[in-house]
């Protein structure tokens, strides 16, 4: 069963604060990842002990040295993934768009 992907408005901007030749990457990677099973962990695919501040409840961490970070909630009942926040980590540390996040 295939779950529609639904991209939360800000995760354009999110976009725009990472290198544009990751996009791709990070397009497919959503894609693959995300269509089917989006709820199943994985050894990147993780629920969050706790939602973050934009409430999310799951994120997919991939791409070189695991740098970014997709964060998403599951709707089941109607099939949808809803995909609220795109990042990448720098060191220890979590940008989402221009903004430090801490988890």
């Amino acid at each position: 069963m295939s779950f529609q992907l639904i991209y939360a408005t800000p995760t354009k901007e999110h976009l725009q604060a990472i290198d544009q030749k990751y996009h791709k990457l990070i397009r497919k990677t959503i894609e693959s990842q995300l269509q089917f099973e989006p709820d199943k962990e994985t050894r990147n695919r993780k629920p969050l002990k706790r939602p973050v501040e934009f409430g999310a409840r799951w994120e997919i961490r991939f791409g070189p040295e695991n740098r970014f970070r997709v964060f998403y909630n599951v709707n089941a009942d109607l099939n949808e993934v809803i995909v609220l926040a795109i990042g990448m980590k720098k060191g220890s540390r979590l940008f989402i768009g221009n903004e430090e996040i801490v988890i």
